[in-house]
């Protein structure tokens, strides 16, 4: 384990989608049918983010992010599930978005490598749409014309190497 560079790596996907279902009643099984369907369609989720529930409607959004290859049948299947969980806003869908992450098993037991993430990005004027954390990734969506930026500037601020940008997929050109 890296503990003297927590960050290793800076990934890019530029083939995800984002969907936000809205309006969904916030109750105790809603989010399990939802995503019980998509698994049942064989559509992986990537990023789940469910919004602080509005007290007046008593419900919430639901905006998650998926492959773009699997944006249709994704839509498909939230249309059909709409009237079962009760949902009664749109289904918003943002293809223009993508995912960049940094990546390091080192994150774990340092601090302030988010901060430095969001800060970095706030500084190339790059707005941060989505954001999920584990033990060793910190993932943020962003404009998918802002990604190469993003990834330049991540790879400066935390000192990389040109071979440290973990993967990159879609069209992203070379840094």
């Amino acid at each position: 384990m890296e503990i003297y560079k927590p960050v290793a790596g800076v990934a890019a996907d530029l083939s995800q989608a984002r969907i936000v279902v809205c309006d969904v009643p916030d109750k105790p099984g809603v989010a399990a049918k939802l995503f019980s369907k998509l698994a049942k369609e064989n559509i992986s989720v990537d990023m789940i983010i469910q919004s602080y529930a509005r007290k007046v409607s008593n419900t919430n959004d639901i905006a998650f992010t998926v492959d773009a290859s699997d944006l249709p049948k994704t839509v498909e299947a939230l249309d059909a599930l709409k009237a079962e969980i009760g949902a009664t806003g749109d289904i918003q869908v943002d293809e223009n978005i993508a995912k960049v992450s940094i990546v390091g098993a080192g994150m774990i037991d340092r601090p302030g490598g988010a901060s430095t993430m969001f800060e970095t990005l706030a500084e190339q004027g790059i707005n941060i749409r989505m954001i999920s954390t584990s033990e060793i990734k910190i993932s943020c969506l962003v404009d998918k014309d802002q990604a190469q930026k993003a990834v330049k500037a991540l790879h400066e601020v935390f000192e990389l190497e040109s071979s440290e940008i973990a993967e990159v997929k879609g069209d992203l050109p070379n840094i």
